[in-house]
């Protein structure tokens, strides 16, 4: 049963992610090569989509702190950025990166500082509910001696903390992303 709760809450935060435009049909194109053979595929994506962007985010920025911008390469990264985003269906993130390639191509520090910032928050935006999909996944769907189905798994449970009440459910925060957990 906690399983099924589990699966209905994470279909809806797709859903109105997808409402959002968050998430373009890239995405769901995604959600269908994921199968039994490689339940995790679309974890994975979304933990290697981020690491990149996050690696990419720390170079742009580094690079629109320096007093001559090299826009050759601050364009190359947010190409890349673009890419990636594209590739999983990160819809606002692509397109912030549309508006932020106009303004390196045009040299305009300025404005490359501003997309800057508007990248950022698109990608903060889709990351904290990316945070919360992979918790709402990660969850073990067999069952083990003495453990019941749908059980959270162990090492999840282990980090959860500060557990409070809202509309009768018993919420746990989960500290290093902030996410919250349903039990």
């Amino acid at each position: 049963m906690a399983l099924m709760a589990l699966r209905e809450q994470l279909d809806g935060l797709v859903n109105s992610m997808f409402l959002e435009g968050l998430l373009d049909d890239q995405f769901e194109q995604l959600q269908m090569l994921q199968d039994e053979s490689s339940p995790g595929f679309i974890a994975e994506l979304i933990t290697l989509f981020c690491g990149d962007s996050e690696r990419i985010l720390a170079e742009l920025t580094k690079l629109l702190d320096q007093a001559v911008v090299d826009y050759q390469k601050v364009d190359a990264f947010v190409h890349q950025l673009k890419g990636s985003s594209s590739s999983v269906g990160a819809q606002h993130v692509k397109l912030a990166c549309v508006q932020f390639r106009q303004f390196c191509e045009e040299h305009n520090k300025e404005g490359c500082l501003g997309a800057l910032n508007v990248v950022k928050h698109e990608y903060y935006l889709l990351r904290g509910k990316f945070d919360t999909m992979l918790q709402l996944v990660d969850v073990n769907p067999h069952t083990e001696e003495g453990q019941p189905e749908g059980q959270v798994a162990s090492h999840v449970v282990q980090h959860l903390q500060d557990p409070y009440q809202q509309n009768g459910v018993k919420l746990y925060r989960m500290p290093e992303t902030g996410g919250i957990w349903i039990l």
